[in-house]
């Protein structure tokens, strides 16, 4: 990737889903990511956390993506159909014990 800068996207979803549901979630994030890439925007998906409820339902996602701007990240996220509550900048990551 040339001049790309990491974000850090909350997804907070209304209401729980189930793991089909959230593979169905990232099959329509990698056809926007091809979609977007074949346009000439510069977005890459790095990882993901998955947020769960005490029930072990999926409440949200905590995704890290390196794209050219801020813009790409919420289009990824409109042709997706999927929330993008908290879209920011990632700064240097902490290291755990």
């Amino acid at each position: 990737m040339s001049d790309t800068n990491d974000y850090l996207i909350l997804r907070e979803l209304p209401e729980p889903i189930t793991e089909d549901e959230l593979d169905a979630a990232a099959e329509a994030s990698g056809e926007a990511l091809s979609e977007l890439r074949e346009e000439g925007v510069d977005i890459r998906w790095v990882d993901s956390e998955v947020l769960t409820d005490d029930d072990g339902g999926i409440v949200g996602t905590f995704c890290h993506y390196e794209a050219e701007n801020e813009d790409a990240v919420r289009e990824h996220a409109d042709r997706a159909e999927l929330p993008a509550t908290k879209v920011t900048r990632r700064g240097e990551p902490l290291s755990g014990e």
